[in-house]
């Protein structure tokens, strides 16, 4: 039985209207961030398709010490709080350790597990005891199957909220490759399954001291995916992904995205066959 998670008016479901989740990769400032999700939100109207605003207080994992990782805890969750208020929109955001899920519950509506800490068992269990939903990014290391373990770390707290997301898996030392059977695995388990677009074609290292990507091929792997018939595509946008301060180069333009959502959503109604 495939199960149906409620983030306030939104329904999350393999077999309901695909959901979109975007933003910038990181908060780069309160106006920039704000500017951007408001951007979005009218893109993705046009589709009449749920939206649930993404973004990152911290980037915790970036390639070089000296790249940026964002404003923080105290003043990434102001910001967020506040586009929360601007554009009714839920949001979503990442939790990097098990000291932050109990604050950044306060703000946001989805804690998301990032994939390189899939298997952090207390940093599970902590995002779990909130009650919010808990999205947890299949590892790049792991296979489908076994993120049913992951499921069982979460269902120990009593939370039966969670999402699984597919973001590429590693192809030798710098690149991703995505298995698009991993997707039927995991819908296997119930839960809603989304789509990473845009860190399934990153190319981690590739620019030595940063990332690399190619944002060409996020609306061909999302367009294969959404065929499948997924709850929900993930995605980072930017205006001008070129001078991002994090995850540039596998970041969509606004027009990119535009584009994207507007053939996702066709893909998802022939799939599902909305009435």
């Amino acid at each position: 039985m495939q199960k149906t998670i409620k983030i306030g008016n939104i329904k999350i479901a393999n077999h309901l209207p695909l959901v979109f989740m975007a933003g910038t990769c990181v908060i780069e400032s309160k106006k920039h961030y704000l500017s951007t999700v408001k951007k979005l939100k009218n893109i993705i109207a046009k589709t009449k398709h749920p939206y649930i605003l993404k973004a990152s207080y911290d980037k915790a994992n970036r390639t070089s010490v000296d790249a940026y990782r964002g404003p923080g805890l105290a003043l990434g969750l102001e910001i967020l709080a506040q586009a929360k208020k601007e554009t009714g929109l839920p949001l979503l955001v990442d939790v990097h350790e098990p000291w932050q899920a109990e604050e950044a519950a306060q703000v946001a509506d989805i804690l998301q597990i990032p994939a390189f800490l899939c298997r952090q068992t207390d940093l599970i269990l902590a995002c779990a005891a909130t009650g919010k939903t808990v999205n947890i990014k299949k590892g790049q290391f792991l296979a489908p199957g076994a993120m049913e373990q992951i499921i069982k770390k979460i269902e120990s707290q009593g939370n039966h909220n969670i999402m699984l997301t597919e973001r590429g898996a590693s192809f030798g030392y710098g690149d991703l490759v995505v298995d698009m059977r991993s997707l039927e695995v995991m819908k296997g388990f119930g839960y809603p399954v989304i789509f990473d677009a845009t860190h399934s074609v990153q190319k981690p290292g590739a620019l030595g001291c940063a990332t690399g990507g190619n944002r060409a091929m996020a609306p061909v792997l999302a367009k294969a995916a959404t065929a499948l018939g997924i709850a929900g595509v993930f995605f980072e946008a930017h205006p001008d992904p070129d001078h991002a301060l994090s995850d540039g180069p596998n970041s969509l333009t606004l027009q990119q995205a535009q584009t994207m959502c507007k053939q996702l959503c066709a893909i998802d109604a022939v799939v599902k066959k909305f009435k």
